[in-house]
């Protein structure tokens, strides 16, 4: 009689294991997505600040460029006027002697007049492109803003007043480093560009805000605003829409915003609006500007 041995099988995998397995699977797909999901993110936030770097430095590129070209076209009119301003003056006396002299000559008189007259529209041309071309040398402070635009606003008075324009006075003040005298032409200019574009009556808003370590200061007007073929090179010397005028108006004024170490810029809407970004400390001005 044969005696038979029963051989042992493994038992099955108890269910927990399984599940368990099923779990930690889960678990490391899980992780996987979500590393995948923070590295696509992260490529998405990184190559967002490529192109917020390739910007600022292309800015950056296009702002010495454009400081370059100035240079050289200041220092060649500085050259112009210069020569220009001696003819002028000689011009000029003559002219004045012929007035004396023509005093029983009324219509010969008138003519001489005229001449004087417009000697002294060339002498204020050749002053411009001088004012434009001269080096910048500041003499920083610190100011408040809204007394800035307070003297600016008293220099432009009787043309406001004329045109029936009524003024917004900014509620808040604060603190800016400029150069007083040089910021004040700059904010004259601008508040008299604004008040002429409304002829017929307007508002002048000012307004002052503080932006991090600078105070940024606008004008607005309600005129026409600034038409878009002109707008991108409405900083450059001697470009004007105006009938008259040697168009270095607002070229001077970047260039006293730029030596500052601040930034100006201009937009559209329900009218031209003027930005201004100046340094609160001495530690963010320039404290001069090349020749232009």
């Amino acid at each position: 009689m044969t005696q038979t041995t029963d051989t042992p099988t493994a038992a099955p995998p108890a269910p927990r294991a399984d599940e368990q397995r099923i779990a930690d699977l889960g678990e490391i797909v899980r992780a996987y997505s979500e590393v995948t999901q923070r590295l696509e993110e992260s490529h998405e936030t990184l190559n967002r600040e490529v192109v917020h770097l390739q910007q600022e430095l292309a800015s950056a590129n296009a702002a010495l460029q454009r400081s370059r070209r100035l240079a050289a076209l200041g220092e060649m009119a500085a050259g112009i006027a210069h020569e220009i301003r001696n003819p002028l003056a000689s011009i000029q006396l003559y002219a004045n002697m012929l007035e004396t002299d023509l005093a029983g000559s009324p219509d010969q008189r008138d003519l001489a007049t005229k001449i004087a007259s417009a000697v002294r529209g060339l002498d204020g041309i050749v002053n411009d492109v001088l004012a434009f071309a001269r080096e910048i040398k500041l003499r920083p402070a610190e100011f408040g803003a809204a007394d800035l635009f307070a003297r600016a606003v008293e220099a432009v008075r009787p043309m406001i007043e004329a045109s029936a324009v009524s003024v917004q006075m900014p509620h808040d003040d604060a603190p800016v480093c400029c150069d007083c005298e040089l910021l004040h032409r700059a904010l004259v200019n601008l508040v008299r560009n604004a008040v002429e574009a409304m002829p017929t009556g307007g508002v002048l808003m000012l307004s002052v805000e503080t932006a991090g370590a600078h105070c940024q200061l606008t004008v607005r007007d309600t005129g026409p605003g600034i038409d878009a073929d002109a707008i991108d090179r409405i900083f450059n010397p001697f470009f004007t829409t105006r009938a008259t005028g040697t168009g270095l108006g607002l070229a001077i004024v970047h260039r006293i915003i730029d030596a500052h170490g601040g930034s100006i810029a201009v937009h559209n809407d329900e009218g031209a609006v003027f930005t201004l970004l100046l340094p609160v400390t001495t530690s963010g001005a320039a404290h001069g500007g090349e020749a232009a």
